[in-house]
């Protein structure tokens, strides 16, 4: 059997600023970028990995959520506690300056981990972390 991760999904709440980081800031591609009743989920991913992919989408845009339940991941993603992602670069050091010039917020500066990885991590701007580990 042959499973690959496709697509993984991870909240906004402004799409021009997920837009910019991702594209601008990490360099991913722009995949697609669909919109309906003024909500927008953009799909990028990795050049190098064109299988792979992150759906940035409105968490609104569930139908099946409630007006509470909108407010409870409303209040989560702004602390910050609601998504989370981690990625991989051989770089860390030079991703990690890069997204300090633009002004990421940074949770974690680079550090090497008990457990055996050397990582860093940040928010995106929705709030979602983004842990960041160095390929070795």
């Amino acid at each position: 059997m042959d499973v690959t991760i496709h697509a993984a999904f991870l909240p906004h709440d402004d799409p021009d600023a997920a837009l910019a980081f991702y594209r601008d800031v990490l360099g991913f591609e722009v995949r697609g970028d669909a919109g309906y009743r003024g909500m927008r989920w953009i799909t990028v991913g990795p050049v190098n990995q064109p299988g792979t992919s992150i759906v940035l989408y409105p968490p609104g845009g569930n139908p099946g959520v409630t007006d509470d339940e909108r407010r409870t991941i409303a209040e989560m993603m702004a602390k910050g506690t609601y998504a989370m992602i981690t990625l991989s670069a051989e770089d860390l050091d030079g991703l990690f300056e890069r997204l300090v010039a633009h002004g990421a917020e940074v949770v974690q500066e680079p550090i090497e981990q008990p457990y055996g990885v050397r990582d860093c991590a940040f928010r995106d701007p929705a709030g979602n972390l983004i842990r960041i580990n160095e390929l070795r």
